[in-house]
């Protein structure tokens, strides 16, 4: 025991086990400033759900779990609010060591432990259109529904009879508002000049791409990057950290197309194709009302992000539409920007975190009543109903959804960076099993004084478990085992409900079942994800109503 140490030196303190922290700081005064932890730059990449075989050792798990993260800085133990306890460790070995030191050391080896495979993250997207650039001829075109709007479990999304081709008008519980929005999707290039408010190299293309879907300034031969940027800056309202935007156009910011729905029942106009109805000779005339307002919101969306000038002088803002924008700046608005931020982070297809997509809000509906007249006889309105802000939130979260869904979907995977070192003789090996698992050599180069070659090369990490085994299997040990650190995440460009319609396709890829959604002759590897998420997650799985051998039929009854 000493009574100081200098600077410079390591020392060892004691009595710090109620601390359950990995880093802590420690000073003789209460408003010291905390110092910052250690950063490894090493990113978990295996995740493990762990539970105990029986309930009554979660305790002892929890315990042991505390103080394996306590004594390894590269495991992270996390708890989910489903009651999930995720194990993440560096690799497969690391992950095995780890889970042995639980069992034996930090358990006291009395407990059994039910390990589930390895965990995988992905993300959603979205993907263009092909006419999508042509934004008038987008808007008229009245294409059928995408497939994944039409099979179960994606059809019974809420919200999706008011959703088609990326747009939305999602409707208020009890009728009360209705806001319009637009999902596109947001290159990765374009969200970094966003985020920096400045142009970024080998970013022209992209937003141009993106101000044309968005009919950005009066002519496509005088736009600009430099220019749509500009307006993507004026009508932002919020992004995260997963390449999502939250955007605001221009008739909706300056308030035109806030309209105010003067009903007589207090809700908005729902078109009939829409409208369930109990009794349609009574309510046909309250249907009628509110579709002016409807028409003319409509008209604001065919403007695109930036409102012409001509458009606002034929639909001048009334009484009522400016009691109806007070009203979504103050009470609405911010309970939008936290319905957005919550259907990011889970999407449509397999509950994953959205990535890489722009929503766009358009316009807004408020149905008032009219109150009693001020004293230079004009009428006084009120919002008609109640809006919480919780019914804001859910409203917006549904409508997002449902207009990714209606978009081409996209899952993007992560990738891994992987180097090792092979012979000659086991280059052979090594790329058979590269192509196999969908990995692409980056670089191969000589090492100097040796016959070895180094290799980098890219790997997504569903495909990376079980991969050294397999490289020292196939190769007889001519190659190292592989370093794997993450890399990136790339967008996986298939469509998960893509199938054969035409003739030569169904005579390449066959024809397709009866009871399912796939092709008998296509390997489609997003819908085997999304199915392998969806049934971790104890979701509905569409696979699982397809009936194999139905043919093969089981009698119990015994005959003589």
């Amino acid at each position: 025991r000493v009574n100081s140490v200098p600077a410079g030196h390591i020392c060892a303190i004691y009595n710090l086990e109620a601390l359950q922290l990995k880093t802590v700081t420690l000073c003789d005064r209460r408003e010291c400033m905390p110092l910052h932890g250690f950063d490894f730059g090493l990113q978990p990449l295996v995740k493990v759900n762990v539970e105990p075989v029986s309930a009554s050792d979660t305790v002892t798990l929890e315990r042991g779990l505390l103080k394996l993260s306590l004594a390894d800085s590269s495991v992270e133990v996390t708890a989910t609010a489903k009651g999930e306890r995720i194990l993440a460790c560096l690799g497969e070995i690391h992950l095995e060591q780890s889970i042995l030191d639980l069992e034996t050391v930090y358990c006291d080896n009395n407990i059994k432990l039910r390990i589930s495979d390895p965990i995988t993250s992905f993300c959603e997207t979205t993907d263009w259109f092909e006419n999508e650039a042509d934004f008038d001829k987008f808007f008229a075109d009245k294409k059928t529904p995408l497939r994944q709007t039409t099979i179960p479990p994606y059809c019974d999304e809420e919200g999706l009879g008011y959703a088609n081709r990326g747009r939305c008008r999602t409707i208020l519980s009890g009728r009360g508002a209705a806001i319009s929005l637009r999902a596109i999707p947001l290159p990765w290039s374009v969200y970094e000049c966003l985020r920096s408010k400045k142009l970024v190299d080998g970013s022209e293309d992209d937003l141009i791409t993106v101000g044309k879907a968005l009919n950005s300034g009066s002519a496509e031969a005088l736009l600009t990057a430099s220019m749509v940027l500009e307006e993507l800056l004026d009508s932002l309202d919020d992004f995260d950290g997963n390449g999502n935007a939250l955007l605001e156009s221009s008739a909706l910011r300056k308030g035109y197309s806030v309209k105010a729905v003067q009903s007589t029942n207090g809700e908005v106009y729902v078109p009939q194709k829409e409208h369930k109805k109990q009794n349609e000779e009574k309510e046909a005339a309250v249907i009628e009302e509110g579709l002016d307002e409807y028409q003319t919101t409509q008209q604001y969306l065919r403007e695109g992000l930036v409102c012409s000038s001509t458009a606002i002088e034929k639909n001048k803002p009334t009484n009522a539409d400016v009691v109806a924008l007070q009203k979504w700046k103050q009470d609405m608005r911010g309970s939008a920007l936290a319905g957005f931020q919550l259907a990011m982070r889970s999407g449509p297809l397999c509950e994953e975190p959205v990535r890489g997509v722009a929503v766009i809000l358009e316009s807004v509906e408020l149905a008032v009543t009219k109150e009693t007249a001020h004293s230079d006889g004009t009428m006084a309105c009120k919002v008609a109903k109640d809006l919480s802000g919780g019914m804001v939130v859910a409203a917006l979260r549904s409508g997002v959804r449902s207009a990714i869904l209606t978009r081409p979907p996209r899952l993007v995977e992560g990738h891994l960076k992987l180097t090792l070192h092979s012979s000659l003789a086991g280059l052979g090996s090594l790329h058979a099993v590269l192509s196999k698992r969908r990995g692409k050599v980056v670089t191969d180069a000589m090492v100097d004084g040796t016959d070895l070659i180094q290799v980098t090369a890219t790997i997504p990490q569903v495909e990376s478990f079980g991969l050294a085994p397999e490289l020292m299997k196939k190769s007889s040990g001519d190659v190292t085992a592989p370093e794997l650190v993450f890399s990136h995440w790339e967008v996986l460009d298939e469509d998960p409900f893509w199938i054969p319609t035409t003739d030569e396709e169904k005579e390449d890829y066959g024809q397709n079942l009866l009871t399912g959604d796939s092709s008998t002759g296509l390997d489609n590897n997003a819908l085997k994800y999304i199915r392998m998420v969806r049934s971790r997650k104890g979701l509905l799985v569409d696979s699982s109503k397809i009936v194999v051998a139905a043919e093969k039929q089981r009698t119990l009854s015994r005959k003589k």
